[in-house]
């Protein structure tokens, strides 16, 4: 009598393959997301405008407008100073716009439509981060442009100059998923659009404009404590731009609190986010 035995593969192989699915199916759907959402860039010139605009304003504001009467000690030129800065805060307004759209699209029912799918669960959060870090390296190209051309420029050399620019992703790729987060968290547009409230102190009050020895002393140690401060502190050192001469540990570490900041922010906010949106409708 002959028995015959059914070969479905090794152990090892069939628990591979239901992980290996699932992570193909995270990163195809993942950029799905991302497609559609760059789609819809480019059918919003009004949204590129505002996204191309922005940066152009800032630098005439602050640093023709402001710039004229400011005094960073040592002799520095404002605009070295303030130049850098300004990437940072670029980087650190961005999670705006990315409360806003998440709102928006959860008041239009298209997260509900997407929760209804047979999609990763993850594949909505992680697909609207890589799509607005793609915009913030769009803004960022913007900015450096701008920057050239009102005579800014950097010393540090090209390896240290795109180092610079991957710290300042970093700091957006983290502030990504407090914006998806909030988005997720309040209840419309209206209370979107008053995060602004919470944005602008956060960029503002560090060293973006001025350095935080030459404020108030609480003040000065809220600025320097600052994930910004951080990120735009070790981008002027990158650059061989004018540093702040607060003396402090945070500002003498800057380049790797730089480093340390983001990874701190995207391990607390990226869970939040991604819990909050599969709690969606609970």
């Amino acid at each position: 009598m002959s028995t015959t035995t059914a070969t479905t593969g090794s152990p090892a192989a069939d628990r591979l393959a239901e992980p290996e699915r699932r992570l193909y199916w995270a990163f195809a759907d993942c950029w799905t997301i991302v497609r559609r959402d760059l789609t819809h860039l480019v059918k919003q010139p009004s949204l590129i405008a505002w996204q191309l605009g922005f940066p152009i304003v800032s630098v005439l504001l602050y640093v023709y407008v402001f710039g004229s009467a400011m005094d960073v000690g040592g002799g520095a030129d404002y605009k070295d100073f303030a130049m850098p800065g300004m990437f940072a805060m670029t980087m650190a307004f961005g999670f705006m716009n990315t409360a806003m759209a998440v709102t928006i699209e959860k008041e239009r029912g298209v997260t509900d439509r997407f929760r209804s799918m047979p999609m990763t669960p993850s594949a909505v959060v992680a697909g609207r981060g890589v799509s607005d870090l793609l915009h913030a390296a769009l803004d960022l190209v913007v900015m450096a442009s701008i920057a050239l051309i009102v005579g800014w420029r950097s010393d540090g050399g090209l390896l240290a100059t795109l180092y610079a620019f991957v710290l300042l992703l970093m700091l957006r790729f983290a502030l990504i998923w407090i914006g998806v987060y909030l988005g997720l968290l309040v209840p419309n547009q209206e209370a979107a659009g008053n995060l602004f409230a919470v944005a602008f102190p956060f960029g503002m009050i560090s060293s973006v404009f001025t350095p935080p020895s030459l404020m108030p002393d609480w003040l000065g140690w809220i600025a320097m404590w600052n994930p910004v401060s951080s990120t735009a502190n070790a981008i002027r050192d990158l650059y061989g731009n004018p540093l702040p001469t607060g003396g402090s540990w945070i500002e003498e570490h800057a380049l790797l609190m730089a480093a340390v900041w983001p990874v701190i922010i995207t391990a607390i906010a990226l869970p939040l986010a991604v819990r909050k949106y599969q709690a969606l409708g609970r």
